[in-house]
């Protein structure tokens, strides 16, 4: 199947049964391993909206979650500079922490994040990523917990979007060339 937004054409690549088969496989492993760490998960808005409502349905422990935005210079292309976390007004202190992100790429902005929750003294810091792409990783960090690698590709669909475009769908696409 082949969907155009705006300027660009996209071919399916995930559907959302698969997507939903492997985000139970995660919650499955977080089930197991923080079911007695009370976690915060903080969830990384725009992209990972689905993923986190998703993954929350399927968590069987009691946790809390937050939604938070990150702030940054804004423009067309990367400033490198992530500001803070806007929306995050709980104590971190000696707490368990899931970071929920929709992509993990570059490593950058999962960078950034990380130092911003140290700094709030949180205990432990976990990542979980709904789409990791290691050969584009330029940080020395590694996701806790990966539902999908895939290759270097853009991608919309599922919480991802081109220009704000494409959040809505159910599947995940990958850019035609």
């Amino acid at each position: 199947m082949e969907i155009q937004l705006l300027d660009k054409k996209f071919v399916l690549s995930i559907p959302e049964e698969n997507i939903l088969e492997k985000i139970s496989l995660v919650a499955h492993s977080m089930n197991r391993d923080l079911a007695d760490k009370n976690p915060l998960f903080v969830a990384i808005l725009n992209g990972s909206f689905m993923f986190a409502s998703d993954l929350m349905k399927k968590i069987n422990f009691p946790c809390q979650i937050s939604f938070v935005k990150l702030a940054s210079y804004h423009g067309t292309t990367s400033t490198n500079n992530v500001l803070e976390l806007v929306g995050l007004n709980e104590n971190l202190a000696g707490k368990t922490v899931v970071i929920i992100e929709d992509i993990v790429d570059s490593g950058l902005t999962m960078t950034k994040v990380i130092e911003l929750l140290k700094s709030r003294g949180t205990e432990k810091i976990l990542i979980a990523t709904l789409l990791f792409k290691p050969s584009a990783l330029q940080h020395d960090l590694k996701p806790d917990y990966v539902a999908m690698e895939i290759p270097n590709d853009f991608i919309i669909g599922y919480g991802l979007d081109y220009d704000g475009y494409g959040r809505n769908l159910k599947d995940i696409y990958t850019i035609k060339n």
